[in-house]
C-alpha cells in the first residue's frame, strides 16, 4: 500500500452505508484505503479487511462506528498513532477525541465524503 492509507474503520459490504461509499471514493481519488469491518465482503473490487493493520502506517482513522462500538478499539486506535482521526455524522466520541488529544492526534468531526467532494481532504 502506497502512504498515506485510511483506515475506515466500520467498513460495510451495504451500498447503502456512508462506509461504503467513502471507501469507494478514497480509492476513486486514487488515496490508499484500509477498510476494517467485521463482515467480510468486498466494496466494489475493494476487499473489506479482517485484520488489524497494526503494521501499516495510518495517516487517517475515519470513523462509521458509534461511540459505544469504539469502545473495543480505542486502546488500538491510539496505537496506530494517526495523523487524524475523522468523526463522521453520529461516531462523535468525547472520550476517544481526549485520549486523541493527550498523543497530539488531530480530531475533526467532520463528514469524509463531504471532505473528498469539496478538495478539503
Amino acid at each position: 500500500m502506497k502512504t498515506p492509507v485510511t483506515l475506515v474503520l466500520g467498513a460495510s459490504p451495504n451500498p447503502d452505508r456512508y462506509s461504503f461509499l467513502a471507501t469507494n471514493l478514497l480509492h476513486e481519488k486514487g488515496l490508499s484505503v484500509y477498510p476494517y469491518g467485521i463482515k467480510k465482503g468486498m466494496i466494489d473490487e475493494i476487499e473489506i479487511l479482517n485484520e488489524w493493520p497494526s503494521q501499516i502506517p495510518i495517516d487517517t482513522v475515519t470513523l462509521y462506528l458509534g461511540a459505544a462500538a469504539q469502545a473495543e478499539y480505542l486502546d488500538a486506535i491510539i496505537a496506530l498513532h494517526p495523523r487524524r482521526i475523522i468523526f463522521n455524522p453520529g461516531t462523535e466520541n468525547p472520550l476517544l477525541a481526549t485520549l486523541a488529544a493527550k498523543e497530539g492526534i488531530q480530531t475533526m468531526e467532520a463528514c469524509t465524503l463531504v471532505l473528498l467532494r469539496t478538495g478539503q481532504y
